[in-house]
């Protein structure tokens, strides 16, 4: 259960491995307890990073990171009492699925009844009783993924890390494994810090998300925000499909605008920060939003109706996805459903195309 107590803070925290280029610059972040956080980039923007400084296998160049109320940035790895799941999941092959989930407990000392109870129930935990004996090579990708979960969770641990531990396995498994990880999550109430490329995964598993890029965090919000209300271009264009036009702002009042593209089209939208009539923008629309309209429908300061081309189309089974000729952008995409409320399209149709204005937002250029 999510509470508003902070469990993990970074203070102004800063990375550089040669001093001069920094990987992460300044990052403050506070994490509530019980929440499950993803951390979500491009390679190279930070996210991993932040993960390994702290699981303390990185040390900050500069800043403080504390832990349930205790600064840990100087503390040894060992002593830190966080459970870490890698994406090759790094288990000992010749040590069988039991002995792989005890090894963090005789490490700490605990004694054998004790390790023979906490292994049972850490197996029991991830659905993998009956194969204490064997070893990592007679298990699927999904059970030595499992396995390795055991393993970061027998010794009870604060915080579990998790870096890309689902990017080794097929794209079903690793959305089943995604129910797994987060119905776990909220079983037993853990704090989970979790590190992905992979949009979907993160807006499927995370109470919160933190977007980086460049060692920066973009924007930090529950999935929907960060989706519906991304707060600068890159969020927008990072996160899932996404329609952007480009044109300037011909009028502002107050959380509405209308943007005047380069062919003339002038689109209504929700206003992003930092705007300014006569700047330049982008508005960020989402394929899905997009509906057709009946010929001759015209547009309000609500309702925005364009005309369009059909460049191509593609079956993807629940929907179909059309790539058009509107408001100057030759790869304008829009979803329909497939169902028989859809007329017949091809490639070279002339329609009209509608989105309203609540459902696109105008983002300053970067």
């Amino acid at each position: 259960m999510k509470s508003s107590t902070e469990f993990i803070r970074f203070d102004a925290v800063k990375k550089s491995y040669d001093g001069n280029a920094y990987v992460v610059r300044g990052l403050d972040l506070s994490v509530r307890q019980g929440e499950f956080l993803t951390l979500l980039g491009p390679s190279g923007s930070g996210k991993t990073t932040s993960l390994m400084m702290l699981a303390g296998f990185e040390a900050p160049s500069a800043g403080e990171i504390h832990l349930d109320g205790q600064r840990i940035d100087q503390v040894p790895p060992h002593q830190r009492n966080i459970g870490v799941v890698f994406q090759n999941y790094a288990l000992f092959p010749h040590m069988s699925v039991a002995d792989n989930v005890a090894f963090p407990l005789r490490m700490r000392g605990v004694g054998g009844a004790d390790i023979q109870a906490q292994v049972k129930r850490a197996l029991d935990m991830v659905r993998l009783v009956g194969l204490d004996d064997r070893r990592p090579a007679q298990l699927s990708g999904g059970q030595q993924q499992r396995v390795a979960l055991a393993r970061a969770m027998v010794f009870e641990p604060k915080l579990v890390l998790m870096d890309e531990p689902l990017g080794a396995l097929d794209k079903q498994l690793r959305e089943h494994m995604q129910i797994e990880i987060k119905a776990l999550h909220r079983r037993l109430g853990i704090n989970i810090v979790y590190v992905t490329h992979d949009q979907s995964e993160a807006l499927t598993m995370s109470d919160r998300v933190g977007v980086f890029d460049q060692g920066v965090m973009q924007q930090l919000a529950p999935p929907d925000e960060l989706y519906e209300s991304p707060s600068n271009l890159f969020v927008a264009q990072f996160i899932g499909e996404n329609n952007t036009l480009r044109g300037q702002v011909a009028e502002l009042s107050g959380e509405r605008c209308l943007l005047r593209c380069a062919d003339g089209t002038g689109i209504a939208a929700r206003s992003g920060p930092g705007l300014a009539i006569g700047q330049q923008a982008a508005l960020s629309l989402r394929p899905e939003r997009v509906r057709l309209l009946a010929e001759g429908d015209e547009g309000s300061d609500r309702l925005n109706a364009v005309s369009a081309k059909v460049v191509d189309l593609v079956y993807h089974g629940d929907h179909r996805r059309l790539c058009l000729d509107a408001c100057g952008l030759a790869n304008f995409l829009m979803k329909l459903p497939n169902d028989a409320s859809v007329p017949a399209l091809r490639p070279g149709m002339s329609l009209r195309i509608g989105w309203d204005a609540a459902q696109c937002r105008a983002l300053p250029l970067q």
